[in-house]
């Protein structure tokens, strides 16, 4: 069975067992999520490959972390994630791409991602929930991150926090390539 594979089971069996966890309907989800309820039916049937705006909708609709929604298996309450088995969720052909690292519920989901952004590309977000924060390390290039139509300029070695409840623009502007390291926290649902 191919990762791909694995994954889109995964996300399946999981999406099921946490909207039975949270008391939701599959109509209720989808009006959370913004999702359609065809769609979340698809992906509870493992029968598509979502892309990574829809995991996240979701995973912010349910309260949990794209890594406990992508989890093959739930682990001990140590868990070493091996190089190999970070998820790539987003990439380009010029090479940019992030890596979910790591993540855990703690008391809301917190996730840890690598990112990398080729010269002149970009990544836009959608508002996450209320309170939900974002802290990113800039570890090569500079990123130039939009928060609110406001642009900011992050250079190598420096590190840059926001809210991140109002869309948002991960860039490059530059002539190399922007690395980065960024951690969310998402409130628990309430």
């Amino acid at each position: 069975m191919s990762d791909l594979d694995l994954l889109t089971q995964s996300l399946a069996r999981n999406v099921k067992h946490w909207r039975s966890v949270r008391g939701y309907t599959l109509d209720v989800l989808a009006a959370r999520a913004g999702v359609s309820r065809g769609m979340l039916i698809q992906i509870e049937q493992a029968r598509t490959n979502p892309s990574i705006g829809t995991v996240v909708k979701i995973g912010d609709a349910l309260g949990i972390s794209i890594t406990t929604l992508l989890d093959y298996e739930q682990g001990p309450k140590v868990r070493v994630v091996p190089a190999d088995q970070a998820v790539r969720l987003w990439h380009t052909d010029a090479g940019s791409y992030n890596l979910l690292l790591a993540g855990t519920e703690a008391p809301g989901p917190l996730e840890m991602w690598e990112w990398r952004l080729m010269p002149g590309e970009s990544s836009d977000s959608d508002p996450h929930p209320a309170e939900t924060v974002e802290l990113l390390h800039v570890t090569a290039g500079e990123l130039t991150l939009t928060v609110d139509a406001v642009e900011y300029r992050v250079p190598a070695g420096a590190s840059v926090s926001f809210e991140a409840d109002t869309p948002h623009t991960y860039g490059n502007a530059g002539d190399v390539p922007t690395e980065m390291i960024m951690a969310v926290s998402v409130p628990p649902v309430r």
